[in-house]
């Protein structure tokens, strides 16, 4: 029987899992915040480039008014004002839609990054599968979408209301105003409700955002296996590395096993440890360690010196110092110098060698 807990998605996604889940475009992105980060900005442009653009376009109506009568109507007339037309019509709206064209764009970015993927853009059967489409209808994020939508519409409109409200209590001097102050009284009125209303949005934006973040990583999880079954993928089966470092540990103590009859002397503590040694006057600066070991290993190398008649010398704080300091391959370390050479010094004198 399957183990139920190994089926469950409880782990947290792997790196390699989000990486894959990005190029699939599945990222967490809130519609909300980007929504709301427009509409500030927008409300913010407005509020700065309307007066100059509603001025640009009041006088170009006045000069189109004034010139309209010194005018035939003719299709070069009529090319030359639509064309004035256009121009005053992009110079200004132009940098109100310039503004919220880049602030959409960074809005995305600041979300999820730079990204570009063509996977939600191809058809896949599950878009158009009924029974998969009706299960959406009732899922969490169905639900909490129009949750969601609900409340904003309630608090958008209570809110609303109640600014529409206080700045009607302020609106008695409206009529002693002329049509410009009329029109700038009016404008900062629609700036003060818009803004209250923007709060309420920014609230439900960082409420949508950490819902979106938290459905994100839930849809994330991993099981186990799923995690065990990543690892043997990306790493390698753990019993096949295990067995690789077997064979390598293997063949490097089959190489160090035939470099024993190449030693001077085997220096031992006298039977937990063991160090060959070898020193050629001509090739090296200092004698070199060419095999060591303990308890099975170096009665093994004591056996081999044994074979090919290589000194053994114990000396118990030599040999315990020199398997610390040094390894294979390793030439001994200054401090040793002496002690080694008294041993080698020995051997040399039992070889009758100078």
């Amino acid at each position: 029987m399957p183990d139920k807990s190994a089926q469950e998605k409880t782990e947290p996604a792997t790196p390699r899992k989000r990486q894959e889940a990005r190029k699939d475009g599945k990222v967490a992105k809130s519609q909300e915040l980007s929504s709301v980060i427009i509409l500030l900005f927008s409300i913010g442009a407005m509020y700065f480039v309307m007066p100059g653009s509603v001025e640009r376009i009041s006088d170009f109506a006045k000069w189109l008014i004034a010139n309209a009568s010194e005018h035939a109507v003719t299709h070069a007339n009529f090319l030359l004002y639509f064309k004035q037309a256009m121009i005053t019509f992009v110079m200004a709206v132009g940098p109100i839609v310039l503004v919220l064209s880049v602030v959409g764009i960074v809005a995305n970015v600041l979300q999820v990054g730079i990204l570009f993927s063509a996977k939600p853009l191809e058809p896949k059967y599950d878009k158009i599968d009924p029974i998969k489409g009706a299960a959406k209808l009732f899922s969490v994020q169905a639900l909490f979408n129009l949750v969601k939508d609900i409340v904003k519409i309630a608090l958008i409109f209570v809110v609303g209301y109640y600014a529409i409200v206080s700045e009607i209590k302020h609106s008695s001097m409206i009529s002693a105003l002329d049509a410009p102050h009329m029109l700038g009284f009016i404008g900062a009125a629609m700036f003060r409700v818009a803004i209250k209303c923007s709060l309420v949005l920014i609230v439900l934006a960082a409420i949508d955002y950490g819902f979106q973040k938290y459905q994100y990583e839930k849809d994330l999880r991993m099981t186990k296996q799923e995690v065990k079954d990543e690892m043997k993928n990306t790493e390698g089966n753990p019993q096949i590395k295990s067995r690789v470092r077997q064979l390598q540990r293997e063949a490097a103590f089959s190489r160090m096993m035939a470099d024993v009859p190449k030693a001077d002397v085997v220096v031992t503590n006298p039977t937990h440890i063991a160090v060959a040694l070898s020193y050629d006057v001509e090739k090296m600066d200092a004698p070199t360690v060419v095999a060591m070991g303990q308890r099975l290993i170096a009665e093994r190398i004591k056996e081999i010196a044994s074979e090919h008649d290589i000194p053994i010398v114990e000396n118990k704080p030599l040999a315990r110092t020199l398997f610390k300091a040094c390894e294979v391959g390793m030439q001994i370390p200054a401090s040793l110098f002496r002690a080694v050479a008294e041993v080698l010094a020995y051997v040399y004198k039992l070889k009758g060698q100078a």
